[in-house]
Order: structure tokens, then C-alpha cells, then sequence
């Protein structure tokens, strides 16, 4: 159960002057509380022996008050420090598993679903945050405190009374261990399917045009009032169990109260205790009341909190599969890159995506990929991004292994706009400038002019202020598009790495940026893949890839002298601009 504890370790042990200085104060606190009833005690036995006065009547008053506002004051410092620590722990959590999945690949976004991911981040993250505040003010409680009170019981007034009125308490420790594994297990289901419910809500929320367009507005419905009655049901199975804990500590407190007080008044009776002793023995009494308690409450938090951190570590401990090398080689700029029969395959996949792909391009050249759908061009253009562990093979940039070189300086070389643009909800201007921080109005123009977007800015709402929404939602494809390329435009890279970014926008708006491309990019590496071969007719070197096979490689009008795929697709486009025109 206290695993959860033993896995924070490194949190305590960093924050242990807050812990130490917080506990102490709590354990203190528990002390001064013992004094008010056993005050009241001894005044009621001056009362009923008729020797109090005003001024012992005075005295105990005042050292009550007085007790009860450093009370006051010591507890005000340690829930500073413990709940301040649970707040810490979320803080220092939350950033430590953010951080951890900026390092993830994609193969990991492929095994692990982006709602139970965001459950982790946000329910799970906050049960071990209470772990490490309620959770040790209940465990204190729970044991230091119980003992305490009880020692207090036991020499203040009557062994005997103490033993006769704890005899219920084992009851509570059998009930707490079935009770706990119980909660384990049953808030473990809870929790995957919470993330089960915010995979919907995420694919219902995005995917809401289409779910309009082909009329499935019931059917999703359907199918998230399946999953939230799902959710229902397992946390209502997690209540059942925790609906327990109260009862079962009242029925033996209650017996607890039952004990002590009937034979309390026995020993009264028979002179071994006084009045005023059963008073503060039931005060007492009272004070055991919230430590039983407290070990409910523990049970279940730390339960809670044990399996959430399971759900944390999980995540945390995944491993990137693609690692920065540990000794990385320095490279200045990225002057040849070379690849040389190099085989891929994706973790799932079954067979070869790339095969004896060999070729090389200089500073300053530009590559064109073409081919049918699924002929590997994509694969082969983010074989330069390392998304994915290299196959066989060698790619070499400046004559270094790709895998020498560090992750950091890798990409700091590449501009990437993929086929399926990402753009934040924020305003086409931080969009562009998340390509260059705080890049001033005329360096953004400058972008935007290279992207051919300079005439969509008085279409928009607010021009550059454009909200453009969740993933663009509010502009078109095209513009998505041509937002994504202007950020790309306004980094400079060394080598852009444009797939298939072209293709929402018209011939005509293609032609224009392309040319700006040629213009802007004069010394610097480009590779283009795409589907309009009029994109790629300027390239240097152009590939025709098929089945990852590269089956034809030229410039535009070697390729055309061969007469093989390239010469076909090249004529059937040609008659499908000259239709479009007419």
C-alpha cells in the first residue's frame, strides 16, 4: 500500500526540510491538543471536590484560549507546508511528463492513445499530488497522532479503560485491507476508462464535420452515452467500496464509545477514576474519532494514489526509440547528404516501406520525390527527421552518420511542413512566428509573400490577428496550407523538407511560389514531394519511387526521354491543365 510513498522518494527527499519542518509541526499540534481535555477534567474534579475558585476557574479558561491560538497558529504552518508540497509534486509531475513526451517519436503516439495520455496528465497526476499533502496528514494521523492520543488515554486515565474501549480497533484493520485492494483494482478500471472517454470526446470534437456531413450525429451520440455509462459504472463500483470505509469506522467507534463509557462508569463507581477522568476519557474518545477515520481515508488515498503513479511511471519510463547519440559528432552545415542502400521498415509494418534506396544531393540542390500513393515518399523524406530508428544502410549528412549527430542540431538544420498541416489556436501571426520568436511585421510579410498568402490577409477578419482556431478550423485548406509554408519560409532552414504541401492550393498559386522557393532558397537544400509534377520540374535531381523501390531518377527532361511512369503522368496531366483551361 505504502509503495506509492517509496516511489516518491526522490519528491521527499528534495522537499525534506518542508516535510520535515511540516510533520514535526503537525506531530506538535497533536500534543497540544491532549492538554484542553485533560484542563477541563481536572476543573470538573475541583468542582465536584468544591474547590474551585475564580481564579483557578480563570487560570483554566486562560490556558485553553491560550493553547487554542498557538494551536491555531502551528497548524496554519504545517497545512502550508504539506498541501503547499501536494501542489509542488503536480507542478514538478505535470512538467516532468510533458517534457517527456516532447522526447517521444511517433511510434509511441501510435501504441498510446492521446485521451489516456491527457487522463494521466490531469486525474492521475492530481490523486498522487493529494498523496503527497491529505495523504500524509492522514497518515501521520492515522498512526503518530492514534498513538499518541491513546498513550495520553492509557497513563492520563486508566489502562484498563483504554484496553477495554480499543478492542473494536482490529476490526478496522481487517476491513481496511479488503477494502483497499478492492479500490486498487476497481479505481485502476476507472481511470482507463475515463481515457477511454476522452479519446471520443477528442475524435468527436475534431472529427465533427464529417460526423455532420454523413449524418452519424445520433450514432456518436450513442456511442459516447455508451462510454460515459461506462465511466458511470466504474466509478460507481469505486464509491460502493468507498461508501464502506465511514460506516465500518462508526460502527467501531460507536462500540468503541459503548465500551468506554459503560465501563467507565463502573470504575467510577468503584473508585479507580474520577468524574473528571471519564470526562477527558470520552474527550479523548471524541479525538480517536478522526484518526479511525483518517485510516480510511489512507487506505483509499494511498490506493488511489498507487495506481495512478503506475499509470505515470508507465509513461514516463517508455523509452524514445530513436535516442540522440551520446557523444554526437559537430557538423557545421549539412553540405552532402547521402544515402546509401537504405532498407526501412515502420515498427508495424510487415514489410519493406524503402529498399536499396541510394542517392546523394548537394548544398543548394533541390530533390523531387514522386510516385504513386503509398510508394514510400513520405518515408523516405522523414528518414532525414529520425522519427523512427534507422534501417540498414547508411545516411550520411557531411559524411557523418545521421545517427552521430545530435537530435538538437538535426533538427535545428530542417524545415518540415507535412501533408496534414498542425496549426495552434492562436492568431495567424503566432502561428507564422512560432518558425522565428518575436519576428516583427515586415520579416512575417516577407514570409507570407514567399507562400503566395499576401492576397488571402484581407479576406481574413483581423488580417494577421485572425484567430484561426483549433487545427485552422476557421480557414481553408489551402490557406492552412500556405500558413504552414510561410512558417516554415520565415526559419531559413538549410534543408526544407516540403511533402506533399502543395497540394490545396491551385496550378497558378503553385507556379508562383515555387518560383519564390527558387528565389529565396538560391544556395540552400530542398526536397519536394509530391503528386503535380509541375512542382518538381525545376529540381535538380528527380526520383519515381515505387513500392520503396526507386524505378526512375533524372532531371524533368531526362525522365521524359525514358518513357516510363514519369512520361505517363507527365502527359495525362498536361491534358487534364489543357481541359481545366478550356
Amino acid at each position: 500500500m505504502f509503495s506509492v510513498l517509496r516511489n516518491l522518494g526522490w519528491f521527499f527527499r528534495r522537499e525534506k526540510r518542508r516535510y520535515l519542518i511540516g510533520l514535526i509541526l503537525l506531530i506538535g499540534v497533536g500534543v497540544l491538543e491532549l492538554f484542553p481535555p485533560r484542563l477541563l477534567g481536572n476543573a470538573i474534579d475541583d468542582i465536584v471536590r468544591g474547590s474551585i475558585t475564580t481564579a483557578s476557574l480563570t487560570k483554566y479558561i486562560g490556558m485553553i484560549l491560550i493553547l487554542l491560538l498557538v494551536i491555531y497558529w502551528i497548524t496554519y504552518i504545517w497545512m502550508h507546508k504539506l498541501f503547499g508540497g501536494s501542489n509542488l509534486v503536480e507542478r514538478l509531475l505535470r512538467s516532468r511528463f510533458m517534457n517527456h513526451l516532447m522526447t517521444m517519436t511517433p511510434s509511441f503516439f501510435e501504441r498510446n492513445r492521446t485521451g489516456d495520455l491527457m487522463a494521466r496528465a490531469t486525474n492521475d497526476i492530481r490523486a498522487v499530488s493529494a498523496t503527497v499533502g491529505f495523504g500524509m496528514l492522514t497518515l501521520v494521523d492515522s498512526t503518530i497522532y492514534l498513538t499518541v492520543v491513546l498513550f495520553a488515554m492509557g497513563f492520563l486515565v486508566s489502562w484498563k479503560l483504554t484496553l477495554a474501549a480499543v478492542l473494536p480497533l482490529p476490526l478496522i484493520a481487517i476491513a481496511m485491507i479488503f477494502y483497499g485492494k478492492a479500490i486498487h483494482d476497481r479505481y485502476s478500471l476507472a481511470q482507463d476508462a475515463f481515457g477511454d472517454m476522452n479519446d471520443q470526446v477528442l475524435e468527436s470534437v475534431s472529427g465533427v464535420r464529417v460526423i455532420r456531413a454523413y449524418v452519424q450525429e445520433r450514432l456518436d451520440e450513442k456511442r459516447f452515452s455508451d462510454i460515459t455509462e461506462d465511466v458511470y459504472n466504474k466509478n460507481m463500483a469505486v464509491a460502493r467500496v468507498d461508501a464502506f470505509f465511514e460506516p465500518t469506522i462508526r460502527f467501531c467507534v460507536g462500540l468503541s464509545y459503548i465500551i468506554g463509557l459503560t465501563y467507565g462508569i463502573y470504575l467510577v463507581f468503584r473508585n479507580q477514576i474520577t468524574l473528571g477522568d471519564l470526562v477527558s476519557f470520552n474527550m479523548y474518545l471524541g479525538m480517536i474519532v478522526w484518526p479511525m477515520f483518517a485510516i480510511g481515508e489512507l487506505i483509499n488515498i494511498m490506493q488511489r494514489g498507487g495506481a495512478s503513479l503506475e499509470r505515470i511511471d508507465e509513461t514516463l519510463n517508455s523509452k524514445a526509440d530513436v535516442q540522440s547519440a551520446a557523444n554526437p559528432v559537430q557538423v557545421a552545415n549539412p553540405t552532402r547528404i547521402e544515402l546509401n542502400d537504405v532498407t526501412f521498415r515502420y515498427p508495424s509494418s510487415t514489410i519493406d516501406n524503402l529498399t536499396n534506396v541510394s542517392l546523394t544531393l548537394n548544398q543548394g540542390q533541390t530533390l523531387g520525390v514522386v510516385g504513386r500513393t503509398g510508394s514510400g515518399k513520405s518515408t523516405l523524406l522523414k528518414q532525414l527527421l529520425r522519427e523512427y530508428p534507422t534501417g540498414n544502410g547508411e545516411i550520411l549528412i557531411s559524411g557523418v552518420p545521421i545517427q552521430q549527430i545530435s537530435l538538437d542540431q538535426l533538427h535545428s538544420w530542417m524545415g518540415y511542413v507535412p501533408q496534414e498541416q498542425i496549426l495552434f489556436s492562436k492568431s495567424v501571426r503566432q502561428n507564422i512566428q512560432f518558425g522565428l520568436d518575436n519576428a516583427d511585421d515586415d520579416t512575417i510579410m516577407k514570409a507570407i509573400t514567399a507562400a503566395a498568402f499576401q492576397n488571402d490577409l484581407g479576406t481574413l477578419s483581423d488580417g494577421l490577428d485572425t484567430l484561426v482556431g483549433e487545427r485552422g478550423v476557421s480557414l481553408s485548406g489551402g490557406q492552412k496550407q500556405r500558413v504552414s509554408l510561410s512558417r516554415a519560409f520565415i526559419a531559413n532552414p538549410d534543408v526544407l523538407i516540403l511533402d506533399d504541401a502543395l497540394s490545396a492550393v491551385d496550378a497558378r498559386t503553385e507556379a508562383q511560389i515555387i518560383e519564390n522557393i527558387r528565389q529565396e532558397r538560391a544556395g540552400k537544400t530542398t526536397l519536394i514531394s509530391t503528386h503535380r509534377l509541375s512542382a518538381v520540374q525545376h529540381a535538380d535531381m528527380i526520383i519515381v519511387l515505387d513500392n520503396g523501390h526507386i524505378v526512375e531518377r533524372g532531371t524533368h527532361q531526362e525522365l521524359l526521354d525514358m518513357n516510363g511512369w514519369y512520361r505517363e503522368q507527365y502527359d495525362r496531366q498536361q491534358v487534364e491543365n489543357n481541359l481545366s483551361n478550356d
